[in-house]
């Protein structure tokens, strides 16, 4: 087998002893006797390898690469089809899994058949140079398209740094010598201003105006790009590519369109004010480029299992390049996106992010040889009486991702319900809203990272930001940043969310840093107070004790860290931020804390909350289960089956013509039920069109699924000959047993729920069949996992939201009479050509709700942007 396969199942192996042995099933009858899982993977390669080298000569396994390419166009083709339908929503996915085990077996027939046919070359005496530098290209093909992906990101991310300080400094004022430059290039050297960077006007209620118009635009314009021309490229998209990478396809959302406006949108969105981050959309970029140029490779676009490889290095170039911490994007990736993370991977992760962070610090788009602008040094060390300090930051850290994640699951609870019909409104007034209350305050004016840089910086030495470093000044700044906190906090729970491309990852930690300042110059000025006080004893005499910047950097990584409970990382880039090795213990003091402040309030951080909100068929490998259950209580029992033989060609298109079936269980008979193999919705559906495109067929001829030789032993696909029997008079018969897997992941009844969740975790079968004494008994999908392990939690933690459900049907009255009063307003105004209340009364009816209870994607749906399930019970 495969190293990849082999090292995906010795977890389980070793976590599970027992599982093989339960997992095998004694056979009703010798000749289709199920083995175990490990085994059976085991007998599907070895026996593909003999069939492969049984037929050498190569037309047959070029035929069997043509049937398998055409089957992956039709697929790409249906979920184009569904795309097309539904061009203006975002959440229109196709749900369907990708199958680790049958992929991780094509590669390993893939090159058993270029190594036997490098050793036909070698002894005919035919390896030329032309052979060996194809196959040195072979072998290097994925560090080529690491480099070019990792190089790729980081000039994406140079640009977007650029443009984003841009935008942002442009509603503040202008350029006089160059309009393109931003303040910092404009005033280089200076630190408070210079005389080139003008405001818009010399009265600041007309900047105010100019600002918030400013803000207004460029909201506006992103949100109209995004709901134009790619939906998929709003919100920050971690929640999707994690799923994404453990199997879940979502035809689209790693495309070149979402690429292109994600790229565009994010600047303006970020120039706006809102209270979003580029970080999060930095993975969603990232990772939309390895998915774009890997499949310019066909290595990568035939095999889905090599392209999540790509997918996990994208994910931690992503991180690299909007931290500027390379190792700490690898650990990212490893902590939070990959539910699998071999050695392998994790060593090109490295290397992409490396190639990555190394382009962008070549472009250095700052000019200051940094790699983010909140990048920081510091030279002074820390005392021991501090640390009670830092467990204040740990404690805020822990209830502010608690908080922002209850109330955001309700906000978006309520944005589904009753604004889905407004996203680009929304945006705008959210735009609109953050101008008007955050002009005022100092700290919330300036873009998000500017203020992180300001915030973290020591006094002496530095540039004093509105005095924040004067004595005079110290009760005033308390308030503004306390101020600066508690509207952050808000403006977070209902911005996050909204259809424009939107992270998370800076506005916490802007929060965290805001918080941990106030608290620095709250210890400073006690110190001050109370020098002598045996608190302060390890202080020296004439030298700077306290280091308030030094909270500032501490309360975001407790804020990062709360709100997506991550741990090693967050340290990692936060040392990385600073380069400073003493910083390193209260850095994991803190987070430590947060982590177990967070744990108080439920598991899994803001991406798998959004996970279980969407209703993704996830499995999160952060979950300990125990529930005492065996498979058979959560098995699909009713399960429509194929006899391998007698079935009649009308009856299979009958069959095809239902579309709640994504495949069918081969048996024997359906007297006995005795399990034959699989065969997916597709794969019968290209063996019909094909058989009707060769031969004329009667409706009434026969189907053939396994042939006489294969009711008597177990083989796989590829082994079989490729050919379609027909019979050149009547037509009577069609043999289909090509398309049949043979070897589908087949368990005992009696095994624990527990052990098929992490089959279903670690080797990714599609769907697993479950058979006792050799006889289809039921199947289990990941879907079947999860609605029984959500009917579990709600047992045992009951919730009524009828209260909740009530607030929002008042909030969105009073919406709705906000909004007529308006309109009414305006249509007074403008002598009644402009009517606005004619729109609204159009849309007067909410969104439908979502899906009713517990509704989880499986691959049958397309989903409206208004579907999906709210499982904010978790």
């Amino acid at each position: 087998m495969s190293s990849s396969l082999s090292s995906s199942l010795e977890p389980f192996s070793a976590a599970t002893p027992t599982a093989t042995a339960t997992a095998t099933t004694t056979a009703r009858r010798p000749p289709v006797r199920q083995s175990s899982v490990s085994s059976r993977l085991s007998v599907a390669v070895s026996t593909a390898e003999r069939g492969e080298s049984q037929n050498a000569a190569g037309p047959a396994i070029a035929a069997q690469h043509q049937i398998e390419e055409e089957i992956a166009k039709i697929k790409r083709y249906e979920n184009e089809a569904r795309r097309v339908e539904l061009p203006a929503t975002a959440d229109e996915t196709d749900a369907r899994a990708t199958d680790w085990v049958k992929d991780a077996t094509q590669e390993q027939l893939r090159r058993k058949s270029r190594r036997k046919r490098h050793a036909g070359l070698f002894d005919s005496g035919k390896l030329d140079w032309r052979h060996r530098l194809r196959e040195s290209y072979e072998a290097a093909q994925g560090w080529i398209v690491v480099t070019i992906i990792g190089a790729t990101i980081g000039l994406n991310a140079a640009f977007l740094n650029i443009a984003t300080e841009w935008l942002a400094d442009i509603k503040l004022g202008h350029c006089t010598t160059a309009f393109y430059l931003n303040e910092n290039f404009c005033c280089w050297g200076e630190d408070n201003g210079c005389a080139d960077w003008h405001p818009w006007t010399g009265l600041a209620p007309v900047n105010y105006i100019i600002y918030i118009l400013f803000a207004i635009a460029f909201a506006f314009t992103s949100a109209t790009l995004v709901k134009s021309y790619a939906p998929y490229a709003a919100g920050s998209g971690i929640s999707e590519i994690k799923c994404i990478i453990a199997g879940f396809v979502m035809k689209g959302f790693l495309g070149r369109w979402t690429l292109v406006i994600k790229s565009i949108a994010l600047p303006l969105a970020i120039g706006s004010g809102l209270s979003v981050g580029k970080e999060g959309p930095s993975v969603h970029y990232a990772v939309c480029t390895g998915n774009v140029i890997s499949r310019l490779f066909e290595k990568y676009r035939r095999n889905a299992s090599k392209t999540r490889e790509i997918l996990s290095a994208c994910a931690a170039a992503g991180v690299a390049v909007a931290f500027g911490s390379p190792i700490g994007g690898v650990l990212f990736s490893l902590e939070e996106m990959s539910s699998y993370f071999p050695l392998k991977t994790m060593w090109r992760s490295y290397f992409c992010a490396l190639v990555a962070t190394a382009v962008l610090a070549a472009m250095n788009p700052f000019r200051t040889g940094q790699l983010v602008m909140f990048q920081v040094k510091y030279d002074r060390s820390w005392h021991f009486f501090e640390v009670v300090f830092y467990i204040i930051i740990g404690i805020f850290g822990g209830l502010y991702g608690a908080l922002v994640m209850k109330w955001n699951l309700r906000a978006q609870a309520f944005r589904k319900k009753y604004l889905s019909n407004y996203a680009i409104l929304e945006a705008t007034m959210l735009a609109a809203a953050t101008a008007i209350v955050c002009f005022p305050n100092g700290f919330l004016r300036i873009d998000m990272t500017e203020s992180m840089k300001i915030l973290f910086l020591e006094c002496e030495g530095a540039e004093d930001y509105q005095g924040l470093c004067e004595k005079e000044h110290r009760l005033r700044n308390i308030m503004s940043l306390t101020i600066a906190t508690v509207v952050r906090i808000f403006f977070v729970i209902i911005s996050y969310g909204c259809k424009v491309p939107a992270g998370i990852f800076v506005p916490s930690m802007a929060i965290g840093a805001s918080f941990g300042r106030t608290v620095g110059i709250i210890v400073q000025a006690l110190h001050e107070a109370n020098p002598q006080s045996v608190f302060f004893s390890a202080c020296q005499p004439d030298v700077p004790c306290i280091t308030p910047g030094t909270y500032a950097f501490l309360g975001a990584g407790a804020a990062l860290s709360g709100i997506m409970h991550i741990t090693v990382s967050v340290v990692v880039i936060m040392f990385e931020l600073t380069g400073a090795l003493t910083y390193i213990l209260p850095t994991m003091i803190v987070v430590g804390v947060t982590k177990a402040v967070s744990e108080l309030f439920g598991k899994g951080g803001i991406a798998d909350r959004m996970i279980w909100f969407s209703g993704f068929p996830y499995l999160d490998n952060k979950e300990d289960h125990n529930f005492g259950v065996p498979v058979s209580q959560v098995m699909m029992t009713d399960v429509v089956s194929i006899p391998a033989t007698g079935m009649g060609f009308q009856a299979v298109e009958r069959l095809l013509s239902q579309d709640k079936y994504q495949g069918f269980p081969i048996v024997e008979d359906e007297t006995h039920k005795t399990l034959v193999g699989y065969i997916g919705r597709t794969e019968l559906r290209y063996a019909v069109d094909r058989a009707k495109r060769e031969r004329s067929l009667s409706p009434h001829a026969k189907c053939i699924f396994a042939s006489p030789v294969e009711l008597d032993a177990v083989t796989p696909l590829s082994s079989r000959p490729v050919s379609v029997n027909l019979d050149s008079a009547s037509s009577t018969s069609i043999d289909f047993s090509r398309y049949v897997d043979t070897t589908p992941v087949s368990v005992h009844p009696r095994l624990p729920l527990e052990t098929v969740m992490e089959l279903f975790r670690k080797i990714g079968p599609r769907v697993i069949l479950i058979e006792h004494r050799g006889q289809l008994t039921g199947l289990v999908t990941v879907k079947d996992c999860l609605k029984y392990q959500f009917k579990v939690e709600a047992a045992e933690n009951p919730r009524d939201d009828h209260d909740v459900e009530q607030s929002q049907e008042q909030l969105w009255g009073i919406m709705r009479r906000a909004a007529g009063w308006v309109s009414d307003k305006v249509s007074n105004a403008s002598g009644g050509r402009i009517r606005l209340r004619d729109s609204l009364d159009q849309a007067r009816s909410p969104a439908r709700q979502p899906g009713g209870g517990g509704q989880i994607l499986d691959g049958d749906e397309d989903l409206l942007d208004d579907e999906g399930v709210e499982l904010a019970n978790r």
